[in-house]
């Protein structure tokens, strides 16, 4: 009787108390484990998996390693992955509005790069739906400066330089300085810039430090010429299979990854540079002449953007500027 009562009780537990049905996505993401963009969506999948009850759990393929970083859009649209991280301004040669925030110059400080969100993010988020895609969260990377093999006094000692491009608006900027530009996505930086592929590049610190920069580049000039982002986004169609807990879960757990991506990348900005100049490299402000030379391409490259960007890139710029 004993072992009857013991079949009972456990075919009672199970029914009782059935396992909670998971569903699993897989996530994308073009940079190392050890980014402070990575970190923080990894906490974010965790936040979600815990939200959720364990109904949805989250794989992270960081650096790269599932899809390379110019198709990771594209996958994520298609249905051959759930969810993804992109730099949004990659991609402005679909759509302009994509590029607002690599606009050279036009938010150079994190107060401003959030008003230049806020007042972008609506019709940003409409082009993605249009797309059948959501966008989650985004977070900012540290300002861009120029990494150089030689000094640099002003655009003119850039003329020649092999230029690691990733966006059609650093592409522009290496015309503009006369500068050849190379187009590397930030997996094959350091390999690039070992082999002499690039010797000039404009990124962040932090993406210096992923790369080691100083074992090959000697000069960081502090330009702080603008502040892009990656955003975090999902397939609507796997976005509308969740039940509405699991959604709210993801959007709870996207809030706390935006407010913490942005903290941490303000407050990583100064680290980088520092860890920069601790490895013997040059970290340095332009000088006066190199300055006015890339505020003359900022108004340059900022007239060509709003031409290009109808009446929805003059609203924004309009309302950026109140």
């Amino acid at each position: 009787m004993s072992m009857l009562r013991a079949i009972v009780t456990a075919i009672a537990v199970g029914v009782t108390a059935p396992a909670v049905a998971q569903t699993k996505w897989d996530m994308p993401t073009p940079y190392p484990a050890n980014n402070f963009h990575t970190e923080n969506i990894v906490q974010f999948v965790a936040d979600v998996e815990k939200n959720s009850g364990g109904k949805l759990k989250i794989t992270v393929h960081a650096a790269a390693s599932l899809f390379k970083a110019p198709e990771i859009k594209r996958a994520v649209q298609g249905g051959q992955a759930q969810i993804g991280e992109i730099l949004i301004s990659g991609y402005s040669n679909e759509d302009p509005l994509f590029g607002i925030d690599s606009v050279p110059f036009l938010a150079t400080s994190y107060a401003e790069a959030a008003k230049l969100w806020s007042v972008s993010r609506r019709a940003i988020e409409a082009r993605f739906a249009r797309q059948a895609m959501l966008i989650m969260y985004a977070v900012p990377w540290p300002p861009q400066g120029v990494y150089s093999t030689k000094p640099l006094n002003s655009i003119a000692d850039m003329k020649g330089l092999k230029m690691r491009t990733y966006n059609p608006y650093t592409s522009r900027i290496a015309e503009l300085a006369g500068a050849q530009p190379v187009t590397i996505q930030a997996a094959e930086l350091a390999q690039a810039m070992a082999t002499g592929a690039v010797n000039a590049n404009i990124t962040s610190g932090a993406t210096g430090y992923d790369t080691k920069a100083w074992e090959v580049v000697k000069n960081f000039y502090d330009t702080q010429a603008w502040i892009p982002k990656n955003v975090i986004f999902v397939n609507k169609a796997a976005f509308d299979a969740l039940d509405k807990p699991t959604q709210n879960a993801m959007r709870k757990a996207a809030a706390a990854a935006e407010e913490r991506g942005w903290k941490v990348s303000e407050e990583k900005t100064k680290w980088y540079l520092e860890q920069l100049a601790k490895n013997g490299m040059n970290v340095a402000s332009p000088s006066p002449r190199l300055k006015a030379d890339f505020k003359k391409i900022g108004d340059t490259m900022a007239a060509e953007w709003l031409k290009t960007a109808g009446a929805d890139g003059k609203a924004i710029v309009d309302a950026y500027r109140k």
